[in-house]
Order: structure tokens, then C-alpha cells, then sequence
């Protein structure tokens, strides 16, 4: 699997289109891609989302054919994008489970402490009864498995405007909160810095699952699955 970092700002509606070529690529015997790359500022749609979770300023939302409901995507949030052949049977649970793994690592090697909340994916900081935190999400994920080979994938949040997150209800979740390893460090935590690390954990949590994908004339393979951001 290769791991390709693209420079700049990639508009939302080019970098979906590069995932389906590469999906289609990937299904044709091609070697896995993950992407690694930040965002215009856009906010995205799963299939579950509620029109009461839409801004109500008019702002434009994408919607996508991913699991899960709607987030932001912006600068100083890394998203990674693996587009790769799943070894059989598919597990899109543990495909997921994986890639809060390797977030996980990450903020662990920025000696911050990250949690699984039940019934949510993602990665988060735990609450704080001392100071009246709340539960709260520093990466969200929304995955999509079509015929054996991974799209979308996670979005981390390292020194973003995390008012983007005002005007939505982040991936459906009223009762919790969003933050950044930047406000959880308590310095600034860049994109630059976080991106070796995240390319390093996710190579090295995501080789026990992938394999190359051979495409057969007969349909025995996996249909589309989603798995939620959240």
C-alpha cells in the first residue's frame, strides 16, 4: 500500500472523484493508494443524515455515499483516505476498529491519552467530571466497502476553526463535543507534524487486513457496505 500525500488544499468534489478512480483501479488488481490530505472547508452528508442537522444558514452541503451523518472537512484537519482490497471475508467493523487503532497510536505518541466511546466510532478524549467536560470527538470516521475495496475513510482534527462545527449537529451527536489535539495538547499540533505519524500507524495497522484484489468474472464478491462517521 502506498501512502500519497497531495499538497495544498484539495477541493472535496476532486478528491471523491480521485477515490473512484483509484477504487476502480484497486478493483482491477492495482495496488492500494491511501491519501493523505486536507480540505477547502465543505461539509459532507452520509446517508443517515437528518435535514435538521443541515446548517440553517443556506451553506452548501455534499452529499456523500458513505455511512453516517454530517461533519466538516477543513484546513488543519488531516483526512485520510484508503482506497485498498480488504482480505476475505470482509469485516468492515474491524475495518473501522482498525483505523481508530491507528489514530489512537498516533495521539498516543503525542502523549495524549484517547478513548472508544460504546455505540460511536471515531476516537475520543473522555470527560472530565473535575472541569464539566463533556465527551469529546477528535476524529471522526465514515467508511464505504464496495465489492472488496475500501473508500472515505478519517478525518483528525489537528488545529482546524472548530467553529466550522457550530452551525451542524457533528455526525448526528448532540450530547457531546468536538476538539482538536491542538486544544488537547495544549499547543499547537500541525497537520505537518501529525502527518508522518498517521501515515506510519496506518501502513502498519492496516497491513494485516489488505491484499490484492483479483476481479473475476463471476459476482462473489462483497457487496457496498457503509460504516458510520461518528
Amino acid at each position: 500500500m502506498d501512502v500519497v500525500t497531495l499538497p495544498g488544499l484539495t477541493d472535496y468534489r476532486e478528491g471523491w472523484d480521485l477515490q473512484r478512480r483509484t477504487h476502480e483501479s484497486v478493483r482491477g488488481g492495482a495496488p492500494g493508494v491511501t491519501y493523505l490530505l486536507e480540505h477547502d472547508g465543505v461539509y459532507t452528508a452520509g446517508r443517515r443524515t437528518r435535514r435538521d442537522e443541515y446548517p440553517t444558514d443556506g451553506t452548501e452541503v455534499v452529499d456523500v455515499d458513505r455511512g453516517g451523518k454530517i461533519t466538516w472537512h477543513g484546513p488543519g484537519q488531516i483526512v485520510a483516505y484508503p482506497v485498498v482490497a480488504l482480505r476475505s471475508p470482509v469485516d468492515v467493523v474491524r475495518y473501522v476498529r482498525t483505523l481508530e487503532e491507528a489514530v489512537m497510536d498516533v495521539c498516543a505518541t503525542l502523549g495524549l491519552a484517547t478513548v472508544r466511546v460504546d455505540g460511536r466510532s471515531g476516537v475520543w478524549f473522555a470527560a472530565d467530571g473535575a472541569s464539566a467536560r463533556r465527551e469529546r470527538k477528535v476524529c471522526a470516521i465514515g467508511a464505504r466497502v464496495a465489492k472488496g475495496v475500501t473508500m472515505h475513510g478519517l478525518a483528525l482534527n489537528c488545529d482546524p476553526d472548530l467553529t466550522a462545527f457550530d452551525t451542524i449537529v457533528p455526525c448526528g451527536i448532540a450530547d457531546a463535543d468536538v476538539t482538536s489535539l491542538s486544544v488537547e495538547a495544549g499547543r499547537p499540533v500541525t497537520v505537518e507534524e501529525v502527518r508522518p505519524l498517521l501515515a506510519s500507524a496506518l501502513v502498519e495497522h492496516l497491513a494485516p487486513l489488505v491484499t490484492e484484489l483479483t476481479v473475476t468474472d463471476q459476482d462473489t464478491r462483497p457487496p457496498s457496505t457503509t460504516a458510520a462517521v461518528g
